[in-house]
């Protein structure tokens, strides 16, 4: 269990009892911060003693119009007083008006409804496969990719950290660096069905794909009759600015996964449009930028900056742990991938004093560990 010091907020008994009953039935897979929340609301929690943090990871990603959005609230709402589920042997019509405004928007074709993530690349996997009976499985993915924990999904995953104690793994994925198209070609033989990328690497750190490398995978995949698969579970729905994020790079893909952002379904799509926050997002990330390449110049610490749309990595000279405790005690949600990336995913409809204010935050709290180096 992570401590942190008096500056934190105070851990009051409703917590500690949280925290106790956490200790005792829930398994501690995750580290998980002494702060129990309760409430949310756009860019804002609260936790059981009070205290209000501005969040810039909120849901880990699935939040991406930020805390209890009304629109989505009032639809769940409605939807649950009619029918909370519905077996696939049935038809529903929301289901069939989500898969049309979703193929619209993206590159056509049809949807497959699943649960999660992991689960959608699953698909993917299986569909690689399906499309030549299984005679060509081979899948090649990428370093620094992330798709998901289901064996299939974190076998495709080329992080060995992630596969520690479970192998073996699932046979058939081949890793190649990101970014290098030779690699790929070298590793295609006649048992190789497919290609699965990340137009943005999320957890690999918000490394978007190099200039070129979409584009001559889509080369690839046509003159060798592979399947192209686009990871978008992070990066999708409206993150980067676009609706999808394989538009910013003018590359259309065979298949596209979606999940996180998804979880608010027509009702996201529809409040996404109606408060024009695609062009919203463009305007945000721009301040988010100036901001914080305002910070890399004050910074030594600070080793790049890297901001598309709402998808925003602060590259660090030394650990991020300690600058995401430093966040918490400035009453700031933020998150660490790679050791040393502060990861942000704020909400598409943040407004440009919550991003100054969660700027300074950060600056503060970078700036705080960086002094301690």
């Amino acid at each position: 269990m992570a401590t942190i010091d008096s500056a934190a907020p105070a851990i009051g008994p409703h917590t500690r009892s949280v925290i106790e009953t956490f200790g005792r039935y829930v398994v501690p897979n995750y580290r998980r911060f002494p702060v129990c929340l309760v409430r949310g609301e756009g860019s804002r929690v609260w936790d059981a003693e009070g205290a209000e943090y501005l969040d810039l990871f909120p849901g880990w990603g699935c939040n991406l119009l930020g805390h209890c959005p009304a629109p989505v609230v009032r639809a769940v709402q409605e939807q649950v007083a009619k029918l909370i589920h519905v077996p696939n042997s049935w038809y529903i019509e929301p289901q069939g008006e989500w898969a049309r405004l979703l193929s619209e928007r993206s590159f056509g074709g049809q949807a497959f409804f699943c649960n999660s993530g992991t689960e959608a690349n699953e698909a993917a996997i299986k569909l690689v496969r399906l499309r030549t009976n299984g005679e060509r499985h081979k899948i090649i993915t990428f370093q620094g990719g992330f798709h998901g924990r289901t064996m299939g999904s974190l076998s495709a995953t080329a992080q060995p950290k992630y596969h520690e104690g479970l192998g073996p793994m699932v046979a058939g994925f081949q890793y190649a660096p990101h970014g290098d198209l030779v690699a790929v070609e070298r590793l295609i033989d006649d048992k190789t069905g497919g290609i699965l990328v990340e137009p943005i690497l999320g957890e690999g750190g918000v490394v978007p794909a190099p200039p070129g490398f979409l584009e001559g995978l889509r080369k690839i995949a046509d003159d060798r009759d592979l399947l192209l698969v686009f990871d978008e579970v992070q990066c999708g729905c409206g993150r980067t600015g676009e609706w999808f994020a394989h538009q910013r790079f003018g590359v259309v893909p065979d298949v596209m996964t979606l999940a996180k952002s998804l979880c608010a379904g027509i009702a996201a799509i529809r409040m996404i449009e109606d408060e024009g926050l695609l062009e919203h997002v463009t305007r945000a990330a721009e301040l988010f930028r100036t901001r914080l390449e305002s910070l890399k110049e004050r910074c030594p610490g600070v080793r790049a900056v890297r901001v598309l749309g709402m998808m925003i990595g602060v590259e660090l000279a030394f650990e991020g742990a300690p600058v995401v405790q430093a966040a918490l005690e400035r009453r700031l949600l933020v998150n660490c991938t790679q050791g040393n990336v502060m990861r942000l995913l704020p909400a598409m409809n943040i407004t440009p004093a919550e991003v100054e204010e969660g700027c300074d935050r950060l600056a503060a709290a970078i700036l705080d560990v960086a002094g301690r180096q």
